[in-house]
């Protein structure tokens, strides 16, 4: 009689649990959507481009305060000054930035631009919004670029994952945990947890941070995880899965150049080297990590196979692979296990960037 008891008590408490897991899920859940429709977090599932765009006026390394479009550059104005040359510039995160606004390639673009003091004031309007792809700056170019009356659009085409993240946001649809905003919550924190070094709450928000050329964001084994999934972009031949990504991304730009071409404005892509394709340390470790040898890996396979589509469709581009290569030995360009350029690679960019429009601006 007394087990009976018990393994009713038992059984009436597992039940009490349950509910009471299931009502706190469902009332969290509530909450959060509430909240996320007041303030927008990218913790969030969302298939457009403003996922992860910060929100306007936000802080950026504690100095620097994004405009009110949340874009990281000063205000922009609908109404274009005479004698102005207008550049419209897209991009994921390697065009927002990991570094202050100061040091960012599309800001020292601009100061380079306007050095001399020309007749004919140049600007670069930087629409970078970390997390998009090439569906993404289509969008944004059609739903916000245009209405600025840009003289040229610069896309910066970063080739460690603008072919995947079309397949990865919009094909293959969302991962189970994002249908809900409470397991999304707790996969983020525990990526946090594991992934980060430092503090992780200072990783996701760098409005109070201070900021640190050689920091290091990424723990050296996911980071070689992140090179590893990025790799399937260099076996000659290439895959099948490749070759599907690349015309779908290839297809959005085509269809940008086809947009300015009709408003007679000036189209050029500028092509974003990973780290590996620059770092031969890191292109051991990967090989290593594959299991494949150096004879089946081309490192540059991407930037041919663009080269030679951009040329089939008189695209201008701008491939800084082999610079960035060469300069690579003589002093880092990425910040350490993160992927993005640090200040020397976003100051050799704009540089590499001005030499190649210089003779496509206005000459007064």
């Amino acid at each position: 009689m007394l087990k009976k008891i018990n393994i009713k008590r038992v059984s009436s408490l597992v039940q009490q649990t349950l509910i009471i897991t299931l009502i706190t899920f469902f009332l969290s859940e509530i909450t959060l959507r509430i909240y996320n429709k007041i303030n927008p977090s990218f913790i969030f599932v969302d298939k457009t481009y403003t996922r992860f765009r910060p929100k306007p006026h936000a802080l950026d390394y504690g100095s620097f305060q994004l405009n009110s479009l949340g874009f990281k550059d000063l205000e922009f104005n609908l109404n274009k000054a005479p004698n102005t040359f207008r550049i419209v510039a897209i991009g994921d995160s390697f065009a927002y930035g990991v570094v202050p606004y100061q040091y960012n390639f599309f800001t020292v673009l601009e100061d380079n631009l306007n050095q001399n003091k020309p007749q004919n004031k140049r600007e670069v309007y930087n629409m970078g919004i970390p997390g998009t792809g090439p569906v993404d700056y289509f969008s944004l170019l059609i739903n916000e670029g245009l209405r600025y009356k840009p003289d040229m659009v610069i896309v910066s085409f970063f080739l460690g994952n603008d072919f995947s993240d079309n397949r990865n946001y919009y094909a293959q649809g969302i991962p189970w945990y994002s249908h809900s905003y409470v397991t999304s919550l707790i996969k983020f924190m525990i990526d946090l947890a594991i992934k980060y070094k430092g503090n992780p709450y200072d990783v996701a928000n760098t409005a109070n941070m201070k900021y640190e050329d050689n920091m290091t964001v990424f723990a050296d084994d996911t980071y070689l995880n992140i090179e590893k999934d990025r790799s399937y972009i260099f076996p000659n031949p290439a895959s099948q899965q490749f070759i599907q990504d690349f015309d779908d991304a290839f297809s959005y730009l085509i269809k940008i150049k086809e947009i300015c071409d009709s408003r007679k404005i000036k189209f050029l892509v500028v092509l974003i080297p990973d780290e590996m394709q620059v770092n031969l340390a890191l292109q051991e470790k990967v090989l290593k990590a594959i299991q494949k040898t150096p004879q089946e890996i081309d490192f540059t396979l991407p930037n041919k196979l663009l080269a030679q589509k951009f040329k089939q469709n008189n695209i201008d581009y701008l491939d800084v692979l082999p610079l960035f290569a060469e300069e690579f030995p003589k002093k880092p360009l990425y910040r350490n296990n993160d992927s993005h350029w640090n200040i020397a690679g976003n100051k050799l960019a704009a540089e590499l960037i001005q030499k190649h429009i210089t003779n496509q601006l206005p000459k007064k």
